[in-house]
């Protein structure tokens, strides 16, 4: 786009520019306007040309120019990495989203600020369940599918699917382990069907 917008530098040699090309330059390469008011090269040689009285040879304004683009749009990131790691900019907090937050989102908030992750009930780990003491499958709703792996080792089989039902425990066909739903919050129909709304 360079080469189009701008005459090259041999066409400045042994004549003198005229007005229109030097603001045509200045229109592309910056906002500002020219360090001096003479519009046309003051020297020139066969490598190098320069424009105005600033000294300043054509091809490095040009390296400017794209040096500029190349820092606004690469760099804005890792400056942003920097303050933040600084503590230039303020980090949000809990307190100041919870006034705007609705459904999960405000359960998520609510229990973070209690202490508590919401998300854990997504990955229950435990004893092998037995008849006595069943493995305890949490849900904040009164049905849930749960996959069954078998135990450790050798004992372990294939991942067997079920749905795992509020006051109906649970006997895997395969190792025989046992499982029990346990509630959080009102419960209710994982389809939202069941409302009595």
């Amino acid at each position: 786009m360079w080469r189009r917008a701008l005459p090259s530098p041999s066409s400045f040699s042994g004549r003198s520019a005229t007005p229109g090309i030097a603001a045509r330059f200045f229109s592309f390469a910056s906002s500002q306007p020219p360090p001096s008011t003479t519009p046309f090269p003051v020297s020139s040689s066969p490598r190098t040309t320069t424009l105005f009285s600033s000294g300043i040879p054509i091809r490095v304004l040009q390296l400017l120019s794209t040096a500029s683009w190349f820092v606004s749009f690469v760099f804005p990131p890792f400056i942003n990495e920097i303050e933040l790691a600084s503590g230039k900019i303020p980090k949000t907090k809990v307190e100041n989203v919870m006034p705007i937050a609705t459904g999960h989102e405000r359960e998520e908030l609510q229990a973070d600020l209690e202490g508590r992750n919401i998300l854990e009930i997504n990955y229950p780990v435990g004893p092998f369940g037995t008849k006595e003491a069943p493995a305890i499958v949490r849900s904040v709703y009164d049905k849930r599918i749960v996959g069954c792996p078998g135990g450790e080792a050798e004992d372990e089989h294939d991942v067997v699917w079920f749905w795992l039902e509020k006051g109906k425990p649970y006997n895997c066909p395969v190792c025989s382990q046992h499982f029990k739903l346990e509630v959080i919050g009102e419960g209710g129909s994982p389809d939202g069907h069941g409302d009595d709304h």
